[in-house]
């Protein structure tokens, strides 16, 4: 059933896109559907793990063989005064860990992120990999215990593409390369991607999301983002970038929970909020908004984590090198524009900036051939402009 509903979902917004006779020069583009689907990334599994006293073991291990990743949900967490629990992969690339359930009051400073999923207990930030390792840390006698109930995997290669049947987005050859491949030729725009983040959505969906503006401010889509107890099951990983060119060697990156849902709009399909732990993503910078329309053929690009890989910027096309993607349609219906840079399932929410200022035109929100569809920046500018410092 998830298949047929994201299917359709696609063949609206294509046909949406495509108008049914020819128009005049002077006729109004058609206005766009808004149905981009969320891409189905995982899915939860129930467990019934104990660690520590009376006479548990110490440590845990969940694996789930090619599993994208892993993300632990804690029923019960009680730690007694010095001691600590770790969720980790096994090569300790990441290592989250908590002195008490922060859901409670036990947290401490420089405990890891977390997210609520509507019950009791809390999930810890999720490690990349088919294999978790939760440990308890204690001194002397144990008298600390832990419970997981529940955790999400992330779905292998073969079954996300199973579940996510291609939209067309990408309009002939894919033109996105890992952003760390533009570090030294396009060094403005690879500076620019630096603040946006992969984004999982109640551990089994992911959309995009970017700093913006001076403060502790994010933006993603509506249709990913609608409500607080949405927000509340988030969490966002920057700096998930491959290493090298085409290496397929992603860092781990830096994992923070979302905190308050600020403002949101259905009809102009965008969502502003603000994590917590701010202070561990300042390094990777911010963006700023364009409050001017787009222009007809103005250079663009798009940052973003498309079929949820690393980071990705679509600069040209087709090829590095060839004819540099931009505006197509700069007033697609009353709020929308239409480019022409490659977008994926999971680009939702993506920035698209302008090549000029690399300040934000639009915020992406659906794809399609031959155009590519974002909710125009200066649309959304008034609606945020009391919340955002948007000063360079």
């Amino acid at each position: 059933m998830l298949r047929r509903v994201i299917a359709a979902a696609a063949l609206v917004v294509t046909a949406a896109l495509v108008p049914a006779a020819p128009t005049t020069a002077s006729a109004p583009a058609p206005a766009p559907v808004r149905t981009a689907p969320v891409p189905a990334a995982g899915e939860e599994q129930t467990v019934d793990l104990r660690l520590g006293s009376p006479g548990g073991p110490a440590r845990q291990v969940i694996r789930h063989p090619g599993a994208a990743y892993v993300k632990v949900h804690f029923a019960r967490l009680a730690l007694a005064p010095g001691d600590r629990l770790t969720v980790a992969d096994p090569a300790g690339r990441e290592v989250h860990t908590y002195h008490g359930d922060p859901t409670r009051g036990g947290a401490a400073p420089g405990d890891a992120g977390f997210t609520r999923h509507g019950r009791t207990g809390f999930a810890a930030m999720s490690v990349d990999g088919d294999t978790a390792v939760i440990t308890l840390h204690t001194r002397g006698e144990r008298r600390s215990q832990a419970t997981v109930d529940r955790y999400w995997r992330g779905y292998t290669p073969a079954e996300f593409t199973a579940e996510n049947p291609a939209t067309r987005s990408v309009c002939g050859a894919d033109g996105r390369r890992d952003a760390v491949c533009y570090k030294t030729s396009h060094p403005a725009h690879y500076a620019a991607s630096r603040g946006v983040a992969r984004m999982l959505l109640n551990g089994g969906g992911y959309c995009t999301a970017w700093r913006v503006g001076r403060g502790n401010h994010m933006m993603t889509n509506n249709h990913c983002i609608k409500t607080q107890a949405e927000l509340d099951k988030v969490e966002l990983q920057f700096d998930y970038d491959c290493a090298t060119c085409g290496g397929n060697d992603p860092r781990p990156g830096t994992k923070v929970g979302a905190n308050a849902l600020l403002r949101t709009s259905a009809s102009l399909d965008f969502t502003l909020f603000s994590v917590d732990d701010f202070d561990r993503i300042t390094q990777f910078g911010t963006l700023f908004l364009e409050t001017r329309a787009p222009i007809a053929n103005e250079q663009a690009y798009i940052a973003g984590h498309g079929d949820t890989r690393p980071k990705r910027i679509s600069i040209y096309e087709e090829r590095d090198g060839g004819a540099y993607c931009g505006v197509r349609t700069p007033q697609l219906g009353p709020e929308d524009v239409g480019y022409n840079c490659d977008t994926s399932g999971g680009s939702s929410g993506s920035p698209v900036l302008a090549g000029s200022s690399h300040k934000v035109i639009a915020l992406h929100w659906g794809g399609s051939c031959p155009t590519n569809v974002g909710t125009r920046m200066e649309k959304i500018y008034p609606q945020v402009q009391d919340l955002i410092d948007n000063r360079p």
